[in-house]
């Protein structure tokens, strides 16, 4: 993970640039597609799957390097041709785990996060999954397992693979002519983020558009529909840990409550959005289906528009902080300061969303920061890092007065589930 962590610490900043690049062109041209807080939402969205990732949060149910043990029918060297060849592997079996995630109820929390922005950009680009705590994709690789393609090589080309889907997130770039016939496009992108009824569910290839035009989910984008996008049960929050799970906890309460026996399986494997009859009543949900144009759209003073950005700026520096010392810090620093962040990530969302509980639960993240950085194990902070430290103290301690001033200031909203 030192090296994924290292990938990462490189990585970050070509995206930051790439998104301010974005919001620049937009500002210039006068065509706009960000907005404060869905910005930061996604940003921190992807900071949560970086945490995810490099502190290994998941269980993995079935390995790539023991399919290819076990199933490999042929010895291949590392040659340029095993690359291209693995490339499409991964790519293909990219189109099948996307089409499962858009297709049945349990699969589509784990990808909900992604299609939750009601803007595209770049930015939403990073809206990663957290959610995706059990790893069977490598079911998905089996063809290239049979061809003995070297673990390290489905390794190295998996990142690539997903880095090279990040560009094609904006809605700056028209149509590509012949590109279209062969490679993901913007316009074909912005398809599938749409929910207009005539592309829900299109477009599910990464890298080749093969895919979908020989499976036939393919559509063009259509200057006589302009995309709608976000999910049709909007998430009305800008919270990512609560956006990830927002889909399996309305599952499992319709789950809980239905009076059918078999439904309470059913439900977990029928097509996406399925519910039984029963909770349907009893539980409704908002849907852009009859309202389409409904956008969550809070409204933000100046003060809560800086305290917004005051807490992801710091968290950025925590972020930066553990990547680039991932290989001086110990495991159980490591471990704990990156729930830290996730933890934190998650107040300052909630915050930003106006939950009623939220100044409290900030009250006590600033008590609980300022405890983490006062206990014995982690005086190195202080005897190492000392700047890191004191921003830290002045964080804590901040993060306790801003709870302290938003419980009297900010509305009261309740969680949503839609």
């Amino acid at each position: 993970m030192e090296a994924y962590a290292t990938v990462l610490l490189w990585a970050i900043p070509g995206f930051f640039i790439l998104v301010i690049t974005e919001f620049a062109y937009g500002h210039f041209s006068k065509r706009q597609t960000y907005t404060l807080m869905d910005t930061l939402a996604s940003l921190s969205s992807g900071m949560t799957n970086v945490i995810k990732d490099v502190l290994k949060l998941g269980l993995i149910l079935i390995s790539y390097p023991f399919l290819v043990n076990h199933l490999n029918l042929l010895e291949i060297e590392s040659t340029i041709s095993i690359y291209i060849i693995a490339f499409i592997a991964i790519d293909f079996a990219s189109y099948w785990i996307h089409r499962l995630n858009h297709k049945i109820n349990i699969f589509w929390n784990q990808h909900i996060i992604h299609h939750s922005s009601e803007e595209f950009n770049l930015a939403c680009a990073l809206r990663q999954s957290i959610s995706n705590l059990l790893g069977y994709s490598a079911l998905f690789l089996i063809p290239a397992a049979f061809l003995g393609i070297p673990s390290e090589v489905i390794f190295t080309l998996s990142p690539l693979h997903l880095f090279a889907q990040f560009w094609y997130h904006t809605r700056h770039i028209g149509k590509l002519g012949f590109l279209e016939y062969i490679i993901v496009t913007p316009s074909q992108h912005r398809v599938h983020h749409a929910i207009n009824p005539i592309y829900i569910d299109k477009n599910l290839s990464a890298i080749f558009c093969v895919w979908d035009r020989i499976f036939g989910t393919f559509q063009e984008e259509l200057d006589s529909e302009p995309p709608i996008y976000g999910t049709l049960k909007p998430v009305q929050s800008w919270n990512p840990v609560w956006i990830n799970f927002q889909h399996f906890w309305i599952l499992l309460r319709d789950a809980w409550y239905t009076k059918d026996k078999l439904s309470k399986i059913k439900i977990w494997f029928m097509p996406t959005g399925w519910r039984p009859p029963d909770v349907i009543k009893l539980f409704p949900l908002v849907s852009r289906e009859s309202q389409p144009l409904l956008r969550y759209n809070p409204k933000y003073s100046k003060s809560w528009k800086f305290v917004a950005i005051f807490h992801f700026s710091i968290l950025v520096f925590m972020i930066i902080f553990l990547l680039g010392r991932f290989s001086e810090l110990e495991t159980s620093f490591q471990l704990s300061f990156g729930l830290l962040i996730m933890y934190s990530i998650f107040g300052f969302t909630a915050l930003m969303d106006f939950y009623s509980w939220a100044p409290i639960f900030e009250q006590l993240r600033g008590i609980l920061g300022l405890v983490f950085i006062s206990l014995p194990q982690h005086k190195f902070l202080l005897d190492n890092y000392p700047f890191s430290y004191g921003l830290l103290v002045i964080y804590f301690l901040a993060t306790l007065g801003l709870g302290l001033w938003a419980k009297r200031y900010s509305p009261h909203r309740r969680i949503a589930l839609n």
